[in-house]
């Protein structure tokens, strides 16, 4: 009769693990679900703001440049008309290399999460018990 207890409190055991293991990975998925909340409301607000300036910016550069040009038609408007156009042409191939150089450095999207998993894998992992 003595095995009947010790096999259900293994089978206990492992119920109770399978639950907890269960139980860490619901709350790293919910980690994550919040995460990726935040990180999409970050970008949302981000592209906004960016679209609205850039709008804004390109409208009045326009403007400017249509003035600038206005002022000086009598006398150079092709030297002023030259003059933007390569003005917004490096302005625009400065703000590509920005971009692309941007592009590549990576993104900080879901780092609680993994800090918090690698934590989870260095608890579950083996322990070294050997001393030197």
């Amino acid at each position: 009769m003595p095995a009947a207890p010790r096999h259900e409190g293994l089978l206990a055991s492992l119920k109770g693990l399978l639950g907890t293991s269960l139980g860490l990975l619901q709350n790293r998925i919910e980690l994550l679900g919040i995460e990726l909340a935040e990180e999409r409301g970050h970008l949302l607000t981000l592209v906004a703001y960016g679209a609205a300036a850039f709008v804004f910016l390109g409208a009045g550069l326009v403007f400017l440049a249509v003035l600038i040009t206005l002022l000086f038609w009598d006398t150079h408007p092709l030297l002023v008309l030259s003059l933007f156009a390569g003005a917004f042409l490096v302005a625009g191939w400065l703000a590509l290399r920005q971009a692309l150089c941007r592009s590549r450095i990576g993104s900080k999207i879901f780092s609680a999460s993994l800090a918090e998993l690698r934590k989870d894998r260095a608890a579950l992992s083996p322990k070294d018990t050997t001393n030197d």
